[in-house]
Formats: structure tokens, C-alpha cells, sequence
């Protein structure tokens, strides 16, 4: 069974910083590229910033230069360091693997919250 367990959201001054964890357990980690989704009230989910099981990575325009992910594989985790943090940042944030769309059932997420 596929779990994906996100953590480290909290409630953040505008211009902070935040990192977030995403435990994953039940798929063979180091093979799937992983992605970090966000989902904005009253908004879609939005893909935020992947990385391969290379280690390439690629971010949405309105996060580059802010946010980094990174992965480790013996911890079956992936992170996601938050730096600069703009209101329009406030979001629930997921995790999912997979290359071109997301492959498993949504974990509880990660609310984060950047007040202004």
C-alpha cells in the first residue's frame, strides 16, 4: 500500500522560510521522479517542482529562485526548502511521484500559510 506522508507546513511571516517533507513508503522510491503539488482555496492543484531519480529538477515560474527540492533516497523522502515566502504561497502542499502525472491516491498534505 501506497502512503505518502507530507509534514513541516506551519504558519509563516512573509519573507520566512519553511521546509517540507514528504515520507513515501510502498514504491520503489529511487526509480520515480517525485513532485511537490500546492492547491490554493478555491484554485486547482498545481504542479510546483519535480525532481527525477536523476536528480534534475525543474520549478514552476513563480518559484524559481525561491524554492529548491531535493530528494533522499535512503529516507525514501523528498523535501522541499521554501525561502522567501510570498502570501500567494499559502496553499496545501502535496506530494506525489511520477514523471508526466501524478501516480498514487493524494496524501492529508501540508497546510502552509505566509501572512503579509
Amino acid at each position: 500500500q501506497v502512503q505518502l506522508v507530507e509534514s513541516g507546513g506551519g504558519l509563516v511571516q512573509a519573507g520566512g522560510s519553511l521546509r517540507l517533507s514528504c515520507a513515501a513508503s510502498g514504491i520503489i522510491f529511487s526509480i520515480n521522479a517525485m513532485g511537490w503539488y500546492r492547491q490554493a482555496p478555491g484554485k486547482q492543484r498545481e504542479l510546483v517542482a519535480r525532481i527525477t531519480s536523476g536528480g534534475s529538477t525543474n520549478y514552476v515560474d513563480s518559484v524559481k529562485g525561491r524554492f529548491t527540492i531535493s530528494r533522499d533516497n535512503a529516507k525514501n523522502t523528498v523535501y522541499l526548502q521554501m525561502n522567501s515566502l510570498k502570501p500567494e504561497d499559502t496553499a496545501v502542499y502535496y506530494c506525489n511521484a511520477g514523471t508526466i502525472r501524478p501516480l498514487y491516491n493524494w496524501g492529508q498534505g501540508t497546510q502552509v500559510t505566509v501572512s503579509s
